[in-house]
């Protein structure tokens, strides 16, 4: 795997020149300059492919996935672009605001790569069958750049390997295929991977792509168009390889080791070090109190950290041990705030209620600990160059004194799930460079997005089943297990379940928001949420309309192709 990160992030200067093709028009492409000299054998072949993985890399495309979820219930954001999608969120965007036009850039970038490895791949002199197998890999790309695509603008203009960019570069004004065509092509893209693809790599080569990832992106595919019964077969395939299983330990599993388990079906592979600036830019969501003082453009919602029920299976309800706490912000006074010494350096009191709080924590999804940093617990931080144990108090305090902080002021939850402890036992350098994978497609979505399948399938009982294997990771009771408040037997109960859960195992990474806009639930679920800090006070309030199920297509590429067509309401 060493070799494949250093390839993924480190591709050679050459590259960027034969695989720039991006359908961008504002750029013309260099493919021509030594397109000529440089597909010549595998190790050619090899590095084209990895220029193709690295598309991803591009914080408009993958690289910050984690920031989708400022626009869901689950998360708040705080800053601009795909990196905290203010404009978005709060409606207050345009098709001529630069974040449609980032995304849809940088996505057509990974497609221009793929069609022009596609392109070159037969005049390498290689093996055929690996060549084929190559070929696998781009049609697997390709397809996952155009179904965010998709997922993102309905129909757009379709590009395959036909197109040369030196050649058509000023007729490459084709209007917008209709969504079921560009879902069709990438359903094609993927029935050639799944069937070409291998199994696995050896462990030079692990994290790219496979059979059984090819087959779970197309089961949800699939799933997103509704078709239900061709999904689930796809992740019963993927399910009955053996290759997949969850990982044992769920705050391990977005660490160094865990993010390389067998429960990553096809992760974003990262690297850090002095020397390999590879990695993961963890930058956007760890806290000022993290390695190299962090900004956490994403911040998990008062409403994510409710949805987490006791340990025994019992929604959460602040009521219940904090009488008035819901409609009283003096309780939450007595719940979370602290203050500090006349000098305003160090906690001075705690809050009145700081044991009872700290005790419920310990009562709770222990997914919540592992994915939040919570009011009065500590965080492995580094400051001033050292680990340092940090507390995190409310209202927010000074990390140089020993205290995790929102870097923008606020008082709200900070995340814990993928943020730097102290450095990493050397791992991390920069900030913007984790050593950790980030997971695209793990093992624990093709559980719960066959349950969702199997539910609507009249299968009650094995969507249970499913849904029951993720839970128990995180040793929470069955559903139907005993208790009233664990039942779920029709399809609109299961169906609350899978919500709840896909919600809070899912957290940050970046798959909330297109959960709620397939299920079309998007408006009902965030038009006019409040985001509230933990003393009640309101943030920013949240706004969404119908027209927000698909985005715009960006103004500068309807001002370079008049054929394209706006998506309505834009």
């Amino acid at each position: 795997m060493k070799n494949y990160k250093l390839y993924i992030g480190g591709f050679l200067w050459f590259i960027l020149l034969i695989l720039n093709g991006c359908y961008d028009l504002d750029q013309y492409p260099a493919d021509s300059i030594t397109a000529g000299t440089f597909w010549q054998d595998e190790e050619d072949a090899h590095e084209g492919m990895m220029g193709v993985y690295n598309a991803m890399k591009n914080d408009n495309a993958f690289a910050v996935y984690y920031t989708r979820d400022c626009l869901s219930d689950i998360g708040v954001g705080f800053n601009w672009g795909v990196y905290g999608f203010i404009e978005v969120a709060q409606a207050s965007s345009n098709a001529s605001s630069s974040v449609y036009s980032g995304v849809w850039s940088a996505l057509y970038e990974g497609v221009a790569r793929a069609n022009t490895f596609l392109q070159h791949i037969d005049d390498v002199s290689m093996d055929d069958n690996t060549k084929v197998q190559y070929k696998a890999e781009a049609y697997f790309m390709r397809a996952l750049f155009y179904n965010e695509l998709l997922n993102l603008f309905g129909g757009v203009p379709l590009y395959d390997e036909s197109t040369v960019i030196d050649k058509d570069y000023a007729n490459m004004l084709n209007p917008r295929s209709s969504a079921d065509e560009i879902r069709s092509f990438i359903l094609n893209d993927l029935e050639n991977a799944c069937t070409y693809l291998p199994v696995s790599w050896d462990s030079d080569n692990m994290g790219r792509a496979t059979q059984g990832a090819a087959q779970s992106l197309k089961g949800k595919v699939l799933l997103y168009n509704k078709q239900y019964n061709e999904a689930a077969i796809e992740f019963e395939k993927v399910m009955n390889s053996g290759e997949y299983s969850l990982y044992d330990n769920y705050a391990n599993l977005f660490k160094p080791g865990g993010d390389e388990s067998s429960e990553m079906i096809f992760a974003i592979q990262n690297l850090s070090g002095s020397s390999t600036q590879y990695g993961f830019p963890v930058h956007y969501i760890a806290n000022r109190a993290s390695y190299g003082g962090c900004i956490n453009c994403l911040v998990p919602s008062n409403e994510l950290a409710d949805m987490y029920e006791y340990k025994d299976g019992r929604p959460f309800n602040w009521d219940d041990i904090f009488p008035g706490f819901t409609a009283d912000n003096g309780v939450k006074e007595k719940v979370f705030r602290c203050t500090f010494d006349e000098n305003g350096k160090y906690v001075a009191t705690y809050p009145e209620y700081k044991d009872q709080l700290l005790a419920m924590y310990e009562k709770r999804d222990s997914r919540m600990a592992e994915t939040i940093i919570m009011p009065y617990t500590l965080y492995k931080g580094w400051v001033n160059n050292a680990k340092a144990d940090c507390e995190f108090v409310l209202p927010c305090g000074n990390e140089t004194n020993g205290y995790v902080r929102n870097a923008f002021g606020y008082n709200s939850y900070l995340y814990r799930k993928f943020v730097p402890e102290y450095d990493m036992d050397g791992l991390i350098s920069s900030r913007f460079h984790s050593p950790t994978n980030f997971p695209l497609i793990r093992y624990a979505d093709i559980l719960l997005m066959l349950a969702e399948c199997d539910n609507q399938l009249g299968k009650q009982s094995e969507a249970v089943s499913l849904i029951n294997q993720v839970r128990n990771r995180a040793e929470m009771p069955g559903l139907n297990s005993g208790p009233s408040y664990l039942s779920a037997t029709t399809q609109e109960e299961i169906f609350e379940r899978i919500k709840h859960e896909r919600a809070i195992e899912f957290a940050a990474e970046g798959i909330r928001y297109s959960d709620l806009k397939r299920w079309g639930i998007l408006v009902e679920t965030v038009d006019g949420q409040a985001q509230n800090d933990l003393f009640g006070n309101t943030i920013s309030t949240k706004s969404a309309s119908d027209k927000f199920y698909l985005w715009p297509i960006p103004e500068t590429e309807i001002e370079k192709n008049s054929s394209l067509t706006q998506n309505t309401g834009w």
